[in-house]
Formats: structure tokens, C-alpha cells, sequence
């Protein structure tokens, strides 16, 4: 348990320090120089460096080490049309959550108006979206929109600091869960349809701007 929260720590360590660009995009990672900075062994170091490469965050060269990926307009343009397509088609097939699942959903969203940091806020964006359709009996569905969500995380970090932005996706939630409390389904998937293209211009402004000399 240890080693895995200490694991879970470098990654976001790790995640924010591509996004703020002391990992620069294309540099090599230098393990031995990254676990002096960071104070830890090479151990969990390489764990979380293997679960950044697996979100793409990495690029892994065999026998030469890991490289970081840049964050781009066309990767990001490719990956968060995905997600307004799957998520509310497995709420669909989800249907209509019990009374306790709403109340945890409700509870989920009070907690990301309080939070005050950008990784707390994703990890607890991820729980209600994933308490949302935790009811959907395609499996295969449910794992896409996991990876998905991998994939997305680095680019939600700037989005998630701006407390306006964190004020709109909770806005988003409360008309999903008004549209449930309804038992309009259709009406909820839509919601939550447009909760996933909200985020779509605020990042592709940070993208642009941080790409202008």
C-alpha cells in the first residue's frame, strides 16, 4: 500500500511536470537525475514512469529509456472526440441509477466544489463519471472509457486550475443528475454529452497559447 501511494504521487508529480513543461517535450528521461530531484528510489520511479508510458504520456524506446511525449493539438482534437460518444451511450445502457447512487453522485460533485487542488478535482471528476455508469453491462465499453480517460488526464490538468472551469463542470453535473431525478434518460445523455465538450475550448486555448513563442 505504501509503495503504491508513493507511486501514485510521483505520477502526478510527474503528470505536472510534463504539463509545466520541466519535463520538456522529445528530452530523454534521465532516471538517475529525476529520482535525486525527487528524492525517491529508482524503484517507484520506474512504476510510474511504465504507467505514464501506458497513458501516453511517455514514449518507451527498448534498452534506451522513456522519452516525453508533447502535448498537441492534433492528439488532443483525435481523443476528446471519443469520449462524448462512449460515455453516454454506456449511461444509456446503464439506465436509470438508484436513489443511493445518486446520493453518492451528489456527494462526488459537492466534493469537487470544495477542492482547491487541479489533481484532486480530476481524480474526483473521473469517480463521477465513472459512478455514473458503473450500472453499464458492457464491460468492454466501460474499459474504453477508462483508457480514455488515461489519455485525457494530462490535458485536463490546466483545465482543471481554473476554479471557472471547475465551476462549469459542476454546473454540467447538477443538469445531469436533475435530468435523472426526472427519469429522463434521454435527456440526461445529452447533458452529459455536452458536460464532455465543455472542456474542448478552454484547453485548446492553453494548447495554442502555450505553443506561441
Amino acid at each position: 500500500m505504501v509503495r503504491d501511494n508513493l507511486s501514485d504521487s510521483v505520477v502526478l508529480r510527474l503528470r505536472n511536470m510534463i504539463v509545466d513543461g520541466q519535463l520538456a517535450a522529445g528530452a530523454r528521461i534521465n532516471e538517475v537525475h529525476l529520482s535525486q530531484q525527487l528524492g525517491i528510489s529508482r524503484t517507484p520511479l520506474r512504476e510510474a514512469l511504465a504507467r505514464l508510458a501506458q497513458e501516453g504520456a511517455l514514449r518507451s524506446v527498448a534498452r534506451i529509456g522513456y522519452f516525453v511525449r508533447p502535448l498537441t493539438v492534433e492528439e488532443f482534437d483525435q481523443l476528446y472526440d471519443i469520449r462524448p460518444l462512449l460515455d453516454p451511450e454506456a449511461l444509456r445502457l446503464a439506465g436509470l441509477p438508484s436513489r443511493e447512487r445518486m446520493q453518492r453522485l451528489h456527494e462526488i460533485n459537492d466534493a469537487i466544489a470544495r477542492a482547491r487542488d487541479s489533481d484532486t478535482i480530476i481524480g474526483l471528476d473521473d469517480d463521477f463519471h465513472m459512478e455514473l455508469i458503473a450500472d453499464c453491462p458492457n464491460q468492454v465499453l466501460i474499459e474504453l472509457i477508462r483508457q480514455i480517460i488515461q489519455r485525457t488526464r494530462r490535458y485536463e490538468i490546466a483545465l482543471m486550475r481554473e476554479s471557472r472551469n471547475v465551476a462549469v463542470a459542476t454546473a454540467n453535473h447538477k443538469d445531469i443528475m436533475a435530468a435523472l431525478r426526472k427519469r429522463d434518460l434521454r435527456a440526461a445523455c445529452a447533458a452529459l454529452k455536452n458536460n464532455l465538450r465543455t472542456g474542448r475550448e478552454p484547453i485548446l486555448a492553453w494548447l495554442k497559447a502555450r505553443s506561441t513563442p
